[in-house]
């Protein structure tokens, strides 16, 4: 049997990106066996593939070291791959790359343009031009291990059934209000629209739709807890308790508002229409949503700004560059935002 192990260990982001490609994967070749090696926290976003086997790892633990790099080859090495697909590329996975590729398996690695993306992101003489997006970089991966996939084949399932647990609470919200995800953070703030101005969106949109507030951790959970309780229509998705749960409502919705960051990539993956803001990154870095038309990524003023892209991830402010995205306009934010509410039929999967 045809066994495809796939490798990407990174956040939460990069690997939704996959989604796609392992659709498409699995169309074509419904008999291959995919074993897919990520961090245990990213098991939830492939929780439609019924035949992809999810190995967990754990560098902070089990695996931690060069010694449980080795380890960790050895087991992956018994699960006896036929055919190994590195998306990530980094010193890890080089490592892996190195010992699997001693031992004669089938490996090939995604191309990351480090090239390209040094010219896009360096400050002077900068080359500005799009860099191929992820979800194609990974589908050259597994084409170049002999499996002949492309995107334009892609579908998208339908929305996941809202469970009981969270039919129970959503159950008092206004059914002819449509749904509308935002995620007002990223894991930099170089990538983080302002609060001030996010709440006068949040503000304005609960008036005729339902919000839900998406985030993590106690400092953004924190900030978004204001907003749940100062608007009638606001609910935090945090209080759902699991990312299966917080899928199901991401699925659902009619419209996702996301920084650069991985909320906008989950939404994509189910066809959830997605505006993207865009601080100290920009979507030539290849990070966009899937199939996110160009009228819904609004950027920062690059005339004002002329150094962004500054990076891949938005670490890297310059100085004077702290408030880039007070140039994407609010107003612009809501017109976008009403034209697609406008189109759009809420999915009725409750």
């Amino acid at each position: 049997m045809t066994h495809v192990l796939v490798l990407r260990f990174s956040s939460m982001g990069d690997v939704a990106m996959i989604v796609p490609v392992l659709r498409c994967l699995i169309n074509k070749y419904p008999d291959l066996k995919i074993t897919l090696v990520s961090k245990g926290s990213n098991k939830s976003i492939f929780r439609e593939f019924e035949n992809i086997n999810f190995f967990e790892v754990d560098f902070k633990l089990k695996y931690k070291g060069i010694k449980g790099l080795i380890n960790l080859f050895k087991e992956l090495k018994n699960l006896r791959p036929t055919h190994i697909a590195d998306l990530h590329s980094v010193l890890r996975s080089n490592f892996l790359y190195a010992l699997f590729k001693m031992n004669f398996f089938k490996i090939r690695q995604i191309d990351k343009q480090r090239s390209e993306r040094k010219k896009l992101f360096r400050n002077k003489n900068k080359i500005f031009k799009p860099l191929t997006p992820s979800q194609f970089r990974y589908c050259e991966v597994f084409n170049r291990l002999g499996f002949s996939i492309d995107l334009t084949s892609h579908k998208f399932p339908d929305p996941l059934i809202i469970s009981s647990n969270c039919q129970q609470k959503t159950k008092d919200f206004p059914t002819n209000l449509k749904w509308i995800g935002i995620a007002p953070f990223a894991s930099f703030n170089g990538k983080i629209y302002p609060l001030d101005l996010m709440q006068k969106l949040v503000s304005f949109l609960q008036r005729d739709h339902q919000v839900f507030l998406f985030g993590q951790g106690e400092y953004e959970t924190n900030k978004l807890e204001i907003w749940t309780n100062a608007y009638q229509n606001v609910y935090g998705a945090y209080n759902l308790g699991s990312l299966n749960s917080e899928l199901e409502i991401i699925s659902n919705l009619d419209l996702m508002i996301s920084m650069d960051s991985a909320n906008g990539h989950l939404a994509a993956n189910y066809g959830v229409p997605v505006i993207s803001l865009w601080g100290l990154t920009h979507p030539f870095g290849g990070f966009a949503p899937f199939l996110s038309p160009s009228e819904n990524m609004l950027i920062s003023d690059r005339e004002k700004y002329p150094k962004i892209p500054t990076s891949a991830y938005g670490k890297k402010i310059p100085k004077g560059y702290e408030e880039v995205m007070r140039t994407i306009d609010y107003g612009d934010v809501v017109v976008r935002s009403l034209k697609i509410l406008e189109n759009s039929k809420r999915h009725q999967n409750l």
